[in-house]
């Protein structure tokens, strides 16, 4: 067996491409795909109109390669003087009134090296009850790609819910322990070690970080030579250093991932907000044309004198209504996969619903025995049970389309007992009768000599 010469040629590596750069340039393609999908209707668009103003900002503040970091917490925990210290300058309003901050505020935070880094503060979570500070949080963990949980001492409940639900959403979270010159070196290492455990598995070990953020005046009481006590004033200095480091290794190795990740997830959320509006339509849309073919049957069935057709009748009308709803859907089907559909559906409901078939039999055996002339009574009594039978293969259809033509983990069986049991099947029976014989009247009325 020979051995092939290899050619002296240089190989030349090519260098693996940013993470980053490549996950922004995704971000920022799903976002445009969101932005310029075609086939969403100008209704839903307009119902969505704030939600697409924020994907049309993410979009530009991928473009500028700007990031997002919120500051959120309780009242007075100094979650305003940590962005002041951040920025060195008092940009964010401090004050002892208790919750200063009533509103987001956002601002450049310019000594990051490009500039693209932005600080947002935002109201304390324990001015407002608990559907709101849930919505809060929730908003501020959508708008952030970083947020900065800030603490003055061990978690509350209340911050401790608000935490769970931030770090919920994917965002990552620094939880910043600020006004640590409260405590003695000893007292934040039993804090330090009292947090780790409480958010075991929510927060990671280095995104623990104790801050002082505002400087303090102390008075010292010391005894001098002579014995005697005396005062003096001493300045606790701001102390950010360790969340600045921290920050800093985050954005440099994750920034531009962050906030593609962010924009990524927002633009899941609307997509799939964009289709559940999509099928609500869809459904309003079914649930007329459901009931078009309930009353289309049902008189047809109540004016029919004979069985077999009343049969026939029945089978060609559901098979319409059900190709008519998968071109709703849009997802079109032949008559023959209608029909088998139909034959499933109908198995299961006379397992299920045997009484009302019971009644449909002998309603069509007093129509047969009476030699084909029936009241209009009787055959509104009819009419209502085919009205009935429409509206489940109807209702259940459509749920096998609103599945992508699948019956889902229920199976046939369980969604038409879920629809079965979602009727109160007396009260829409007699709807059923009541349209039926409205509509049996007025024919009889514009046609008198019949």
């Amino acid at each position: 067996m020979g051995v092939s010469k290899q050619e002296n040629t240089a190989v030349v590596e090519v260098p693996p491409p940013n993470t980053g750069d490549t996950h922004l340039q995704l971000a920022t393609e799903s976002l445009r795909q969101l932005l310029d999908d075609t086939r969403i209707p100008d209704d839903i668009r307009e119902s969505l109109r704030d939600d697409y103003t924020q994907v049309r900002g993410m979009l530009d503040k991928l473009e500028y390669g700007h990031l997002h970091v919120a500051v959120f917490g309780r009242v007075s925990v100094g979650k305003s003087s940590l962005l002041n210290a951040l920025l060195g300058q008092p940009v964010f309003s401090v004050s002892v009134l208790h919750g200063e901050t009533r509103s987001v505020n956002m601002q450049q935070w310019q000594e990051y090296s490009d500039g693209g880094i932005y600080l947002i503060d935002t109201p304390g979570i324990n001015e407002v009850d608990g559907e709101s500070r849930e919505k809060m949080a929730h908003e501020v963990a959508n708008r952030a790609d970083l947020v900065l949980f800030v603490v003055d001492g061990d978690l509350t409940d209340v911050e401790f819910q608000a935490l769970k639900i931030v770090t919920g959403s994917h965002r990552p979270t620094l939880l910043i322990v600020n006004k640590a010159d409260r405590y003695t070196e000893e007292e934040q290492r039993q804090l330090r070690g009292i947090m780790r455990t409480r958010t075991q598995g929510i927060i990671a070990p280095e995104n623990l970080v104790f801050t002082t953020a505002q400087t303090k005046r102390q008075t010292v009481i010391y005894v001098d030579e002579n014995g005697e006590e005396r005062e003096s004033i001493r300045e606790r200095s701001v102390n950010i250093s360790a969340l600045k480091t921290r920050l800093w290794d985050i954005i440099e190795s994750e920034g531009k991932t962050l906030s593609a990740l962010n924009a990524s997830l927002f633009a899941g959320h609307l997509s799939k907000e964009v289709g559940q509006r999509i099928l609500a339509i869809k459904r309003e849309l079914g649930e007329k044309t459901i009931r078009m073919y309930c009353l289309g049957k049902g008189v047809a069935v109540a004016l029919n004198p004979i069985p077999i057709a009343d049969l026939l009748a029945a089978a060609v009308l559901d098979a319409g209504m059900i190709i008519h709803l998968s071109k709703l859907y849009g997802l079109p089907i032949s008559r023959n996969e209608a029909s088998d559909l139909i034959r499933t559906i109908l198995g299961q409901m006379l397992l299920l619903a045997g009484t009302v078939w019971a009644v449909n039999l002998v309603s069509a055996a007093l129509k047969l025995g009476t030699g084909g002339i029936s009241t209009i009574i009787t055959g509104a009594a009819q009419g209502a049970i085919a009205w009935y039978s429409t509206l489940v293969v109807g209702r259940v259809a459509e749920e096998w389309l609103a599945n992508g033509k699948s019956w889902g983990d229920a199976g046939p069986k369980l969604t038409v007992e879920r629809i079965l049991d979602s009727l109160d099947r007396d009260s829409v029976l007699t709807e059923a009768r009541e349209e039926i014989l409205t509509y049996l009247h007025k024919t009889v009325k514009s046609n008198p000599g019949t």
